[in-house]
């Protein structure tokens, strides 16, 4: 019994404190264009899942049918060093995943100017089990691209007008 009240008191502060689940994003336009992104992007690959998924946007390869244009401006992955043991052994490494774009329309209208999403990733390395922290390693830029797409699409949602 104690529980249950427990339970409802607490699921009656949430609902009293305003606490809402993040919803899709509501972007302002029905067709939109990807540009610039390298062959076999996986980042355009999730970017173009999520446009779709949200309102029935659809990604059109013509800008004659595209109500808007994201042109991807600089897509990089970087590794660096972060930390070495006294021998000069790699201890620690940091992944980097920065990407650059921009919101215009076909006339060239700019919505959103040229902006960086900039994610950071830190991971232990061992040599004696490089293979599986290779692997992490593309676990982790995975999970970087699809953090991104998110972003990209919450900065699509405040245009509010083309």
């Amino acid at each position: 019994m104690q529980r249950r009240t427990f339970v409802l008191s607490f699921a009656a502060a949430l609902a009293g404190c305003g606490f809402e689940l993040r919803r899709a994003p509501e972007l302002h336009f029905k067709a939109i264009q990807l540009v610039g992104f390298r062959p076999q992007s996986p980042l355009a690959g999730d970017l173009r899942r999520a446009l779709q998924s949200v309102n029935a946007t659809r990604v059109v390869e013509a800008a004659s049918q595209a109500e808007v244009v994201l042109e991807s401006l600089d897509d990089v992955r970087e590794k660096g060093v972060v930390s070495s043991g006294t021998a000069g052994q790699v201890l620690e490494v940091q992944l980097r995943s920065r990407f650059s774009f921009r919101l215009r329309t076909p006339m060239g209208k700019e919505l959103i100017p040229a902006s960086e999403i900039l994610l950071a990733r830190d991971m232990t390395y061992n040599e004696s089990i490089a293979l599986a922290k290779e692997h992490e390693e593309t676990l982790l830029y995975r999970a970087m691209e699809t953090d991104i797409a998110s972003q990209v699409l919450r900065r699509l949602a405040s245009v509010q007008s083309l």
